[in-house]
């Protein structure tokens, strides 16, 4: 039988170019290592071998965008437990279990950006930040767990769908290395392959930081009236210092100027009050107030903008005290010496959470957008069971698989 050019691809290993930005992988073809000649392989880890248990890397260099993706996993040769991110450690799906000769599919959404605007205008990204898997000229998944095994992936994209934008600052960011996780890397979890979440938050920024670095504008340059932008600021908003600062002037100003942005697109805009700080009153079991009025001017803004709010304060607030004083650290970087390669002082940090934290901390915003019937909510996955911070996951069976990157150093911001 004659052979196509199609048969002849899939038996090399080829990817399939099957429309314009759409990509099919055989991933029990033998793949090359990433070039930018290439434009695709396995990237930052070595290649994986046949019986391996370590995790990899997978690239693909596209333009700026949605890309709808789906991974088939599992393997012919073994039984495999697969992790899979996203670009800065999105978590996409989590512990999935494939015995021997069989697979499991999964779809996603992931958003691939750079700092490009326009001609003239870029995102004006912290040295730092270059770095980052989230502002590169590829979109890279992360294929980690106990033994990760992936069979295809299919990568096509995706104009048509709504996103999620997320802006703020350390406790939204995708953070890009262990032991640090925020809520926005998490939230993805949650929604199907009919929504994107793309996650613009950077540690150490306040409202009118982020809106002077571009930020906002880069969200603009893409917002659709179906898309939504969610705001969490206050943290660094309160250490600025000088004329107008403070809850009532600058901090108000800066939330109405996201305001009058998001909706002259037609956008959905909502607000979220900032996670609390663990810091314990003298009786350890009472969570102090360190955010001064900034959560009441927020919510005072939402109120006369009728803006729909999702009131983390509070939730954090009783998720810590449900915890208690010593297990409340195991949802924020407190882990002794030693614990990560390079560690060799212990981590204390009561601000920034750790991925069991953030896990729960998405399954609060999740929560707080059901609580306003956000039609989103249709792209929420079917195994999302409903939440309540007094009745939080028990960390000790909460499992996942560290990326290979770690970092001692806090993120800006505490």
């Amino acid at each position: 039988m004659k052979k196509t050019v199609l048969s002849i691809l899939l038996a090399a290993g080829m990817p399939v170019i099957t429309g314009a930005q759409s990509f099919d992988f055989d991933m029990t073809k033998p793949q090359p290592v990433y070039s930018d000649s290439i434009g695709y392989g396995y990237d930052i880890l070595p290649v994986p071998t046949a019986k391996g248990k370590s995790p990899f890397y997978f690239s693909v260099k596209v333009p700026d965008g949605n890309y709808k993706v789906k991974v088939i996993l599992g393997s012919q040769k073994k039984a495999a437990n697969t992790t899979v991110r996203a670009e800065g450690r999105r978590l996409m799906a989590e512990n999935v279990n494939t015995t021997k000769g069989k697979t499991a599919t999964f779809e996603f959404v992931v958003n691939k950006r750079s700092p490009q605007i326009n001609g003239k205008e870029r995102v004006r990204i912290k040295e730092r930040e270059k770095e980052y898997l989230s502002w590169d000229d590829r979109l890279t998944l992360e294929f980690n767990g106990d033994a990760p095994a992936v069979k295809s992936i299919r990568i096509e994209r995706d104009d048509a769908c709504p996103t999620i934008y997320l802006c703020g600052n350390s406790t939204v960011v995708d953070q890009n290395n262990e032991p640090w996780a925020s809520w926005g890397q998490m939230i993805t979890r949650w929604f199907d392959s009919g929504v994107a979440v793309s996650n613009h938050a950077e540690s150490g920024l306040t409202a009118g930081s982020f809106l002077a670095q571009n930020r906002l504008a880069k969200i603009m340059s893409t917002l659709k009236n179906e898309d939504y932008v969610i705001c969490e600021f206050g943290h660094n908003d309160e250490k600025e210092k000088g004329p107008g600062t403070g809850a009532w002037y600058h901090y108000t100003r800066n939330l109405k100027i996201f305001i009058d942005n998001v909706r002259s697109k037609g956008a959905t805009i909502i607000f979220c009050t900032p996670t609390q700080r663990r810091q314990f009153a003298d009786d350890k079991k009472t969570i102090k107030e360190t955010h001064g009025d900034f959560p009441a001017a927020m919510l005072a803004v939402a109120e006369r903008e009728n803006v729909p709010v999702i009131d983390l304060h509070e939730m954090t607030r009783e998720f810590f005290q449900t915890l208690g004083y010593e297990d409340s650290k195991r949802a924020l970087v407190h882990y002794p010496a030693n614990t990560f390669p390079g560690q060799k002082k212990e981590l204390a940090d009561n601000t920034h959470f750790n991925p069991y934290g953030a896990y729960e901390v998405a399954k609060m915003v999740i929560m707080g957008m059901k609580k306003h019937n956000l039609t989103v909510l249709k792209n929420l996955r079917a195994d999302f069971k409903d939440f309540a911070p007094n009745m939080p996951d028990d960390w000790n069976t909460f499992k996942w698989a560290p990326a290979k990157n770690a970092e001692m150093t806090k993120p800006d911001g505490n």
